[in-house]
This record gives C-alpha cells, sequence and structure tokens, in this order.
C-alpha cells in the first residue's frame, strides 16, 4: 500500500500548504489585488499538489502516457472519449428526468434563461465538464489507478481511488471576509474546507453515492486499459449536473426530496440506485468493445 500512502501524503500536503502559507500569500497580494481570502488559498492548495504529483509520478515511474491513462493513440483516444461524453449526457439526462418525474427538482430558476443565454450556458458548463475529468481522471483514474494496480491489483485500485474521488468532493469553499483575516486564518481555512466531516451520517447518502460512482469509472478504466471512456463518461455526467443545478434547484418540500442529498442537491440514494445498473451496463458494453477487432471497435 506504499503507492496510495504517497497520494494521501500528497492530498495532506496540498491541505497543509494551504494551511500554513495562504495568511503570507494574502499579505502580499490584498494590498494591491481584491483576490478573497479562500480564493488564494484554494490556488495555494492546487499548486501543492502540482508539485507534489509531479514528484510523485517520478518517484514511482508514472510520468508516462501509458500510466497516466493515455495508452491509446491519439485519434482512437478522442473518439472513445467523444463517445463516453455522449453516454455520460444521456445517461445523466435519465437521472435527471428520474428526478422531474419524483418532483424532486423545482424549475422556476429556467425561466430567467433565453435561447442565447441557455446556449452559452451549455457550452461553458461543456468545457467545465471536460476540465474536471481531465484533471480528475488524470490524477485518480490515470497515475494513482497505474501505481496501485502494480503494487496491489485492479481490485485494490478500483477500491482506494474511489474512495479518494468520493472524499475530494467534499473539500467545501469557506470563506473568511478580509475585516477578520490573521494570522490563523489559514488554519480557520482548512477546518472550514474539512467541515463537512464534522458530520459524517449527515452526508453519508452523497459520500456512498460518489463512491459507487467512482467505481464505476475505475472499473470502466480497468476494462478498457486508458482513460479516454472514463474521462468522457465523466465529463458527460458534470456537463449536465452543471446544467441542471443553474436550471434548477431541489424541491424540498416534495415527499421523496431524501433521495436527494443535502450535500448538493443531487447526489444521494436515487443516483446510488442508478449507479447499480449503470455500472452493469457500461461494463458489459465496454467488455464488449474491448473484445472486438480495432478497426470494428473504433467504428
Amino acid at each position: 500500500m506504499r503507492a496510495f500512502a504517497w497520494f494521501v501524503l500528497l492530498i495532506v500536503f496540498s491541505l497543509a500548504c494551504m494551511a500554513a502559507f495562504t495568511y503570507p500569500a494574502w499579505l502580499l497580494l490584498h494590498p494591491h489585488f481584491s483576490f478573497p481570502f479562500h480564493r488564494i488559498g484554494e490556488r495555494i492548495g492546487m499548486l501543492g499538489f502540482l508539485v507534489g504529483f509531479v514528484l510523485i509520478a517520478r518517484r514511482l515511474r508514472l510520468a508516462d502516457r501509458a500510466s497516466l491513462g493515455f495508452a491509446s493513440p491519439r485519434r482512437i483516444y478522442l473518439r472513445e472519449l467523444a463517445l463516453a461524453l455522449a453516454i455520460g449526457a444521456l445517461t445523466m439526462c435519465a437521472v435527471v428526468a428520474s428526478m422531474a418525474a419524483l418532483g424532486l427538482l423545482d424549475w422556476q430558476q429556467a425561466s430567467r434563461y433565453g435561447a442565447g443565454a441557455l446556449a452559452a450556458l451549455i457550452g461553458k458548463r461543456l468545457l467545465s465538464g471536460l476540465a474536471v475529468g481531465l484533471i480528475e481522471e488524470t490524477a485518480l483514474r490515470g497515475a494513482m489507478f497505474t501505481a496501485i494496480e502494480r503494487e496491489s491489483g485492479i481490485l485494490a485500485a478500483i477500491v482506494l481511488t474511489s474512495i479518494v474521488f468520493a472524499f475530494t468532493h467534499f473539500l467545501g469553499v469557506f470563506h473568511i471576509p478580509p475585516a477578520r483575516v490573521n494570522a490563523w486564518s489559514g488554519v480557520a481555512l482548512l477546518g472550514g474546507t474539512l467541515r463537512e466531516f464534522n458530520h459524517p451520517l449527515g452526508i453519508a447518502d452523497a459520500f456512498l453515492c460518489l463512491t459507487a460512482v467512482g467505481a464505476v469509472l475505475a472499473l470502466v478504466r480497468s476494462i478498457t486499459g486508458n482513460t479516454a471512456a472514463s474521462m468522457g463518461l465523466h465529463a458527460g455526467w458534470v456537463w449536465v449536473m452543471l446544467v441542471v443545478h443553474a436550471l434548477s434547484q431541489p424541491n424540498r418540500a416534495a415527499p421523496l426530496q431524501w433521495l436527494l442529498s443535502r450535500h448538493d442537491g443531487f447526489t444521494g440514494w436515487l443516483v446510488l440506485a442508478w449507479t447499480v445498473p449503470l455500472g452493469w451496463g457500461l461494463a458489459r458494453f465496454y467488455r464488449a468493445r474491448t473484445r472486438r477487432p480495432p478497426s470494428t471497435a473504433a467504428a
């Protein structure tokens, strides 16, 4: 489990950088720029993660295309990513349709969008989904999955990357007004970032749901041998979710509102129930696809 320990250490290192260096950075930047304290902290945490990721990738011999999940030729990789993006968007639309049918979403916000604004929203959220898919799949189902699989096998890689995937989704945004910033604000920012874990039962539904989603993505990655499909699926799901978040909000008056988590108003027991048949179907689809001759599978 040494490979997994390195990646856990990377997360701890990133959070520690945020706690230690946000206040000094704020002192340097705040007189000249109006950057919020938490935004500076986020960027420092990301920078710490990036630096640590590069060092770990070199140490564990992960600094190559195959280890990062990009083993396929570019043309085939992009084709598989595009196919998975469409599958991800369509399957998430089916999930949203079930939410709407159960009265779990209030669509009043959608009335504020005309055709042009809606098209712009869809385009921007697509780019956001692709960015999220690229970053998270390269780090988790790329480098981390490869390192754990080499050392402990596929099952351990699927389980451990899925738990880390779920964990990262509960690192929240914590705002500290400029007037209240002091030398201990970096520590306060760290505590606020991790505040969701103060009430584990309150996030249990969302955590289990996201762990299951991560397991599906990891399973697809293990079947295909690269991150093209997992990245496309991930991006497609995030794309639709972000559009729905902009157009609607959870209907907390609905009798079945407990099917949506309090964490983000989307993940929860309903999405978890969808994940089981979806994972089964995707596994069958990609196993059949990988058994076909390359010219057929790419068609």
